[in-house]
């Protein structure tokens, strides 16, 4: 995923639906970073000795007042970003999910777990520190609460550096946890520059970081993390495959291969980014999904019925528009899309490309916008070749009836999930987290817990 520098004086909200201005947010000076520092340290001490019980019951806190506002909060993710406003209230109330279920499971997934050595053995889970979390903008607030709200149950705290272009999104979730009862500086947002987050890094009152961005930020702030000696959780996005082999339920194939490419106008990590074909289905899955795409509306992110927002930045258009003209010329085939629509925002119409090969951008580089890319395979074979042809190894798909057979493909597939006859999802009862150039480490479930946690052995009366 793109993620941008920040090194201004100011971020600036734009709406990318018309290209003006929504609200300028100041940068933060060194002194008002130390004194969240200090609300950050402050706050974790105590969190940390709050019971578990306790930590649950502000999560359900948190869900009863997402839905509650459900609306305001979408139609914020809507102005700064062009989230189709249904699109975002959906990610309103997945956040909302998320929280039900930590605060139905928190307390088991933090409480002393037994060991094979007997009752004088158990291993503790001890909250580590602040946590400084760097987060992207397609998904403003569940990329934020599905890394927060693990990391607040296990009595951890949160600091949060938010994309430039949603800090109205990010002090919008702090309002929200402050009204559920969070103690203040538990939950810290700062707006900062890259230089100031260096700095931040390397603070003795940060104990971990967390990245959700692009490889080149990620690996930035790993090596600095690691010159502190801090653990680190990395999703760098991804180039997922979604294969179709012979044998699908094609119909089925379709409509998830639509929704897995084409929601949130395509701007999401884990997606359907190329779509690789058995040769036996290839063209009449291609006639049909090119249909599909047809029927998405895109338009003003706040109707509706509109399916296709803008993209989230001017910039970001510009990329995806000169990954598709450099496809196009190396072979690619245009079925549909690719031209840059004139008039104010950031649009761009569904783009098809067909013959799509290893060596072109499509299938190379990341595309994060409403681009699908068609790539024939021979065989299965093949196709698995294909789909580990990739720097990244977030997510991954195949649609076959043969049960067997997919469950081999998911130990060949070099991806963190894999899915089977659906699309490529996140949900808090199971880890989210890449391979290879995606990432390392996990979120969600009790891994997103666990990750920022002090492991403890405690052993008494050893002989």
């Amino acid at each position: 995923m793109t993620q941008e520098t920040f090194k201004g004086e100011a971020a600036t909200s734009i709406n990318p639906a018309t290209g003006e201005m929504v609200e300028r947010y100041p940068c933060q000076s060194d002194a008002e970073v130390e004194n969240a520092l200090q609300r950050s340290r402050r706050g974790f001490e105590l969190w940390s000795k709050t019971p578990a019980a306790e930590r649950v019951a502000v999560m359900r806190r948190i869900s009863a007042i997402l839905r509650r506002d459900i609306h305001q909060i979408a139609k914020m993710a809507t102005m700064e970003m062009g989230k189709p406003v249904q699109q975002a209230r959906g990610e309103v109330e997945k956040c909302a999910v998320m929280c039900d279920w930590y605060a139905e499971h928190g307390e088991s997934l933090v409480a002393d777990q037994p060991s094979s050595i007997g009752p004088d053995a158990y291993v503790a889970y001890r909250p580590m520190g602040t946590v400084l979390a760097v987060m992207p903008w397609n998904f403003p607030f569940w990329q934020v609460l599905r890394g927060a709200v693990p990391v607040l149950v296990g009595g951890n705290g949160y600091l949060l550096k938010h994309a430039p272009n949603v800090m109205g999104c990010a002090y919008l979730v702090k309002s929200v946890l402050q009204e559920a009862g969070l103690p203040e500086g538990v939950f810290e947002v700062v707006n900062v520059t890259n230089d100031q987050v260096s700095r931040i890094i390397a603070d003795p009152r940060i104990s971990a970081v967390t990245v959700t961005g692009s490889v080149r930020a990620g690996s930035a702030i790993a090596a600095q993390a690691g010159a502190a000696l801090k653990k680190t959780v990395l999703e760098l996005g991804g180039s997922d495959p979604f294969i179709v082999l012979a044998d699908a339920d094609i119909e089925g194939a379709v409509q998830a291969a639509l929704v897995g490419r084409f929601q949130n106008t395509g701007q999401i990590c884990i997606a359907a980014k190329r779509i690789i074909l058995e040769q036996p289905i290839a063209e009449e899955f291609t006639a049909r999904f090119v249909e599909g795409v047809k029927t998405m509306k895109l338009g003003d992110p706040m109707q509706e019925d509109t399916y296709l927002g803008p993209i989230a930045r001017a910039d970001l258009r510009d990329e995806l528009h000169a990954q598709v003209q450099a496809s196009v010329q190396a072979g690619a085939r245009l079925l549909l899309g690719g031209e840059r629509p004139e008039g104010s925002g950031f649009y761009y119409p569904a783009t098809v490309l067909a013959d799509v090969r290893p060596g072109m951008a499509v299938f190379d580089r990341e595309t994060f916008g409403p681009v699908a890319s068609l790539t024939v395979a021979a065989d299965v074979r093949e196709a698995v070749a294909l789909a580990n042809n990739s720097d990244y190894g977030l997510s991954g798909v195949v649609w076959t009836e043969n049960r067997e057979l997919a469950r081999q493909l998911a130990g060949e597939v070099e991806t963190g999930g894999f899915f089977v006859n659906s699309f490529s999802a996140s949900d808090p009862r199971v880890p989210i987290g890449g391979v290879k150039k995606s990432g390392y480490g996990r979120e969600l479930s009790s891994y997103g817990v666990h990750e920022f946690m002090n492991v403890q052995t405690v052993w008494f009366d050893r002989k």
